[in-house]
């Protein structure tokens, strides 16, 4: 297709498809200018610098997206006709220092004052179809490079200096559309490179997209294929997947294309067979429900009579992975009883070492992992304080065992309270209300997140005649409980209940 010429940063000459109104191009019209403007000096110096020397230069992909629905991008991303060699030797006396960010790939990086940028020599790649690593080879012209890109929102390009707007694959008119559609068929595209299906799923949660029919078929007919993408790569758009403001969105095109079932089996499994009596709820549309009322709590909010409830800012990775994963223990303790009910019993010990198993494959680090599954071991604590019948030592053990992921623990245990009887539900966030609030007066008078025992790991050795090992740590472990129990009781009681634990164990036990 021919390049589209406008002389101004808007596609003037752009022909609207039947769906795009005169209204929603002018919109999008104003966005791209507003949001192009304060880079136009660096991308005007740029541009004079490679055409002087008898190159092609082009703001390319998510700057030019972005700056049509009118989102800040922080990336300025160039493609150039000029050999990685060549872009390395214009850009030395503009910058005041570059790098090779991949230079086999064809792209180097530079930076001037706050201008950090990334020009990539034009691509024309191959793929084997059995890794999703090209057989790179550069390019001659603009259009073939974009081509080869995911989505037609990403094939546009703007040529500097000129601010020519290049959209040869109809790219404005599926953003108008909100649409993903890609430049070439979608079944060659993510042959090339299946994370595009990842990216797919990212975007309608990112950008609040729809993926087109054709994407949405080839992702069907392609989604075991994603088994060729590195764990890493898969992680890294999960993430951003997960921590958009739509997660749902894309979680349910995952699900509903099969490349769940391919990198999170454990989410479509959650769509259990209703029993003939519907005594469970649909645990996958209650598990997204979840996700949904957690991300809904993020941030500032109010609980009546405390000044500062517990705040997680958001987006919260650590809370959303453990609303979207709490109930994934389910299908695999599931049991119906003789009188037409259902039990899931121990269903958050089994899904917490479920979701353990799934983040080490997807190569989530360990304090994320370790903070996800105690959230998923702890969301069924709440249920029973009943009507608040805890004592102060049980709260106590609540606020301990939750340790840091107390603030959300209380946005899990609210969120996955989904019961649309309104007077179960008011009572439900009362009864919470009030578990925050005893919490906020035992946090003030004990500082409960610093509870240790009264007597320390030297003080227990002296008292008891022992060494260090495993028999101090078990002595420890049961003045901490008795602290928990009891609160605080000073030194000399604390003496007492060790030489009177001291007295009860075997002698067999004292020794190893």
């Amino acid at each position: 297709m021919p390049d589209q010429q406008s002389p101004s940063p808007t596609p003037e000459s752009a022909a609207p498809s039947a769906a795009q109104s005169a209204a929603s191009l002018r919109v999008l019209r104003e966005r791209a200018v507003t949001h192009l403007a304060p880079h136009l000096k660096v991308l005007t110096e740029l541009g004079e610098i490679f055409t002087g020397a008898g190159h092609e230069l082009a703001l390319v992909g998510g700057p030019v997206r972005d700056a049509f629905l009118g989102r800040g991008s922080v990336d300025i991303d160039l493609t150039t006709s000029a050999s990685p060699q060549q872009t390395e030797a214009l850009l030395k006396p503009w910058a005041s220092t570059t790098w090779d960010v991949g230079r086999d790939f064809g792209t180097i990086g530079a930076q001037k004052g706050q201008w950090k940028v990334e020009i990539t020599t034009y691509r024309a790649d191959a793929y084997d179809g059995v890794t999703r690593k090209p057989i790179v080879a550069f390019g001659d012209n603009l259009n073939d490079d974009l081509i080869r890109r995911d989505f037609t929102v990403n094939a546009m390009a703007m040529r500097l200096p000129s601010l020519e707007f290049i959209d040869p694959y109809d790219g404005l008119g599926a953003l108008a559309r909100k649409e993903l559609v890609t430049p070439a068929p979608a079944e060659v595209s993510f042959g090339d490179d299946p994370l595009r299906m990842m990216r797919a799923a990212r975007f309608v949660a990112q950008l609040g997209f729809t993926a087109a029919p054709s994407v949405v078929e080839a992702m069907t007919e392609r989604a075991a294929t994603i088994n060729i993408v590195s764990p890493e790569r898969v992680h890294d758009e999960l993430v951003k997947l997960i921590v958009a403001p739509d997660p749902r969105a894309g979680l349910e095109l995952l699900v509903d294309t099969g490349l769940a079932e391919q990198v999170l089996p454990e989410l479509p499994a959650l769509k259990l067979e209703i029993d003939e009596h519907h005594r469970h709820k649909d645990v996958y549309e209650h598990s997204l429900t979840v996700l949904d009322r957690a991300i809904a709590l993020e941030g500032p909010r109010s609980v009546e009579a405390l000044e500062s409830p517990a705040v997680v800012d958001g987006p919260d990775l650590v809370l959303r992975l453990a609303a979207l994963l709490h109930d994934i223990g389910k299908p695999a303790t599931r049991r119906f009883e003789s009188g037409g009910g259902v039990s899931f019993h121990h269903h958050e010990i089994v899904g917490a070492k479920l979701a353990r198993k799934r983040m080490r494959e997807l190569r989530f680090d360990k304090d994320t992992i370790r903070d996800v599954t105690k959230l998923i071991e702890l969301h069924l604590r709440f249920h029973g304080y009943g009507g608040g019948e805890w004592t102060d030592s049980a709260v106590r053990r609540y606020v301990t065992d939750a340790g840091s992921q107390l603030a959300r623990l209380h946005l899990l245990t609210r969120s996955d309270c989904t019961t649309r009887n309104r007077r179960k539900a008011a009572t439900l966030a009362a009864t919470y209300d009030d578990l925050e609030r005893r919490i906020a007066r035992l946090l003030e008078q004990e500082e409960l997140g610093k509870v240790r025992p009264e007597l320390d790991g030297n003080q227990i050795a002296s008292v008891l005649g022992i060494p260090p090992g495993p028999v101090l740590g078990r002595a420890y472990k049961h003045l901490l409980a008795y602290r928990l129990d009891a609160g605080p009781v000073g030194e000399d009681a604390a003496r007492e209940e060790l030489l009177r634990w001291w007295a009860e164990q075997p002698e067999s036990s004292r020794t190893s």
